[in-house]
């Protein structure tokens, strides 16, 4: 995660923010270089997804949702059951790509794992 500074206020960039910053860059670059037309750039508008930082509650409301125990989440998850226990009761956080899964099964259902 980067960090930018503007009118004294601090800015946090996610990931996502950077990857799409620097997809649009070039792909306007190349646009003006004549490498690729209008339609092309168009189709480099990306739609990437916020990945939400989530409470201990909404892990367990998620888990709950989709209908399975701890031990089950945490397979899916390729996590261990008690990672999931911490994460419901707030003493750990899930980050990176397990947190883009909870969010992804948030939004699909467990559909999104297979």
């Amino acid at each position: 995660m980067s960090i930018k500074k503007s009118n004294k206020k601090i800015v946090k960039k996610t990931m996502n923010d950077v990857a799409k910053e620097a997809i649009s860059e070039m792909a306007t670059i190349l646009h003006k270089m004549g490498k690729i037309d209008e339609s092309m750039l168009k189709a480099y508008a990306l739609y990437f997804p916020e990945v939400k930082e989530l409470k201990a509650s909404e892990i367990k409301k998620i888990r709950e949702k989709v209908n399975v125990s701890q031990p089950v989440f945490a397979k899916l998850l390729n996590t261990s059951p008690e990672t999931i226990k911490k994460w419901e009761h707030g003493d750990r956080h899930p980050t990176g790509a397990t947190l883009k899964l909870l969010n992804l099964v948030a939004a699909h259902g467990l559909e999104a794992l297979y």
